[in-house]
Order: C-alpha cells, then sequence, then structure tokens
C-alpha cells in the first residue's frame, strides 16, 4: 500500500486500510524528494492512497507510479482523498493502469477535511473531527472490496466533472501551482520543520529562514504545518485555519 501526502489526510486513509488488510504501509515521499524509482513487490493487490489536486491524482504521485515497477499482484485500487469531489480522476487512473499493465480495480473518494488554503477554508479542529468521522463508512467500503476481491463501486463523472479533470487542472497547474506567493514573517522560529515536511526537497533554510525553489506542488504542508503561523500564501491565507489531520498527528 503506497501513499503520498501533505497534511495527513491520506496517510490516515491508508494506515485504516493498511490495519484492517494487514497490509504493509509505504511513504512515497523518500521516492519523490530523492527522485529514485519505486522498484516493488506485492503479492496483494496494490493500493494507491493521495489526495486529489485538481480532480485528479497529484502529478508527482502519477509520475512515481508511471516511472517506477510494481510486481507481483497485477490489481491496483486508488483512494482519493478530498474536500468535495475527485470528478472524473477514476478515468486517469485506470488510463495510467493500462500503461502499467495493471487492472483499474477502481477509484474510491474519500472526503476529508479541506487543507487547499491557498483557496479554500479549513475547518477548525471539532469540524475537522466530524468530517473525518463521517468518512469511516466509506473507508469500510473500500475495505470490504479489497478484503473480497471486488471492484470499488464506479464513480459516475458528467460533463462537469469531465471539464474540471480536463482542462481546470491543466490550468490549475499552468497558472495556480507556484510557490512565489509563499512569504515568511518575523515569527518565523527558525525551526526547520517546513523543510523536513516538504515532500519534493522544494523549501531550503537559508540563515534560518525558508526559502522555496520551484518544484512546489501545492500540499499545503508547510504552511499547515509552522507552529508558530509564520508562513502565509499571499492574502489569501491570512486569518485562515491551519489543517493538518488530528490523527495523523497521533
Amino acid at each position: 500500500m503506497v501513499y503520498f501526502t501533505g497534511t495527513g489526510n491520506s496517510r490516515y486513509c491508508a494506515q485504516q486500510l493498511a490495519d484492517q488488510l494487514e497490509d504493509t504501509l509505504l511513504d512515497a515521499v523518500p521516492f519523490i524528494r530523492d527522485g529514485i524509482a519505486a522498484e516493488l513487490f506485492s503479492e496483494k493487490p496494490w493500493v494507491f492512497a493521495a489526495p486529489t489536486y485538481g480532480w485528479q491524482l497529484p502529478r508527482v504521485f502519477a509520475r512515481l507510479i508511471q516511472n517506477g515497477s510494481f510486481a507481483g499482484s497485477r490489481d491496483a485500487y486508488f483512494v482519493m482523498t478530498c474536500g468535495s469531489e475527485i470528478g472524473n480522476a477514476a478515468r486517469y487512473n485506470q488510463a495510467l493502469c493500462r500503461k502499467k499493465g495493471l487492472r483499474h480495480r477502481g477509484t474510491l473518494p474519500v472526503v476529508m477535511p479541506e487543507n487547499y488554503i491557498a483557496l479554500f477554508d479549513a475547518p477548525e479542529e471539532a469540524e475537522a473531527r466530524k468530517i473525518i468521522a463521517a468518512a469511516q463508512p466509506a473507508l469500510e467500503r473500500g475495505i470490504g472490496c479489497i478484503r473480497s476481491g471486488r471492484d470499488f463501486p464506479a464513480v459516475k463523472a458528467g460533463l462537469t466533472d469531465k471539464l474540471k479533470s480536463g482542462i481546470v487542472n491543466a490550468a490549475f497547474y499552468r497558472f495556480i501551482v507556484r510557490a512565489k506567493p509563499f512569504t515568511v514573517s518575523d515569527a518565523c522560529i527558525r525551526c526547520g520543520k517546513c523543510e523536513n515536511a516538504c515532500p519534493l526537497g522544494n523549501l531550503r533554510l537559508r540563515d534560518g529562514t525558508p526559502v522555496w525553489g520551484g518544484r512546489c506542488t501545492h500540499c499545503m504542508a508547510c504552511i499547515c504545518g509552522c507552529p508558530a503561523r509564520a508562513i502565509e500564501y499571499g492574502t489569501a491565507s491570512r486569518g485562515k485555519p491551519r489543517y493538518q489531520c488530528p490523527e495523523y498527528e497521533k
């Protein structure tokens, strides 16, 4: 079971599945950060868990699957956390599986607390815990499908979903996914947590102060994980709650 996460939602969901299915949990970040091709083997079905970025898998995670070797089982399930829905992501996951010689066994959307404070509002902790609790039935259904060898239920995609996962996704990466708006204030305590949290190694400390490079994927790990709330994304994040999965922090 391979997962990618920024603020913990996808890791939490992957952990739930791994615990129930007695499967091994593998973090994709070391492969992505170090540019290492994954060469993995599993007798059990592959389960890929990740957040939804622009109504598709994050490109950095899709590339990991595309460029890696996943031997053993040919079955692949996808679990995608989202703030509301995943658009037509299943179609792209199916195409990815065809390229890799895998059987797409379905894509499971799991609604989790919003973390994308570059555009949206994140919930306060009490509300976040309610959303996480409400996600349990979807996770249980997913566990039941994998355990019994059934496909995940098909996700219906209308014209709007196709547009979101198509041209809107392309525009999202071209015009929105940028690190330049990130700033750090004098409240920075130079703890280095933001540098350690960046899954792409895109953030480095210079004289103790974070500096962003050009490989940002907008996972929000740095801004949401800053203990001093010293990081802002232009004016878009000002006054907004920061979000990290409270269950993930445990």
